[in-house]
C-alpha cells in the first residue's frame, strides 16, 4: 500500500480524500473525506513523535535515544508542532513569510543553521517546482 500523499504532485496543492474502500469487502465510500492532522506529518516527524510517546515527552531521553543534541531535539519537536498548527486547507504559507520565519528562529537561537538551511532548501525546491 502506498503513503498518503502530502500534497497534489503537480501544483504542491491540498489534497482532499475523496473516496474510501473497505479492505475486508470492498464496499467504497465516496465523498469529500478530512485528512487527520497527524497525516500531514513526514515519515521523520511520525517516527520523531512516536519515540517521543515512548519516551513519555522526556527531552533528555529522547536525546539519548537518537543520538542529537538537546536543542536538535527541542527543534525537531518544534518543527512537528508548526506542521499540526497549519489549518487543514490554507494552502502553502507564501514562501518570504515562511523563509522569514525561519531566519528569525535561527536569530533567536531556536533552530540550528544546519536544519534552517534545510528548511529553506526544501522550501526553495517547493517553490521552484510550483
Amino acid at each position: 500500500m502506498h503513503k498518503l500523499l502530502e500534497a497534489c504532485p503537480c501544483c504542491g496543492g491540498s489534497l482532499v480524500i475523496s473516496a474510501v474502500t473497505c479492505a475486508a469487502c470492498g464496499t467504497t465510500v465516496t465523498g469529500r473525506f478530512r485528512m487527520r492532522d497527524f497525516c500531514r506529518l513526514t515519515d521523520d516527524q511520525t517516527t520523531f513523535l512516536r519515540l517521543f510517546v515512548q519516551r513519555r515527552g522526556n527531552l533528555s531521553e529522547m536525546e539519548k535515544a537518537l543520538g542529537i543534541s538537546y536543542p536538535t531535539v527541542r527543534n525537531k519537536l518544534e518543527e512537528i508542532i508548526r506542521a499540526l498548527a497549519q489549518p487543514e486547507e490554507s494552502g502553502a504559507q507564501e514562501p518570504s513569510r515562511l523563509r522569514e520565519a525561519i531566519l528569525q528562529q535561527v536569530a533567536t537561537g531556536t533552530l540550528a543553521a544546519a536544519e534552517a538551511l534545510r528548511q529553506l532548501s526544501e522550501l526553495g525546491n517547493a517553490a521552484a517546482s510550483s
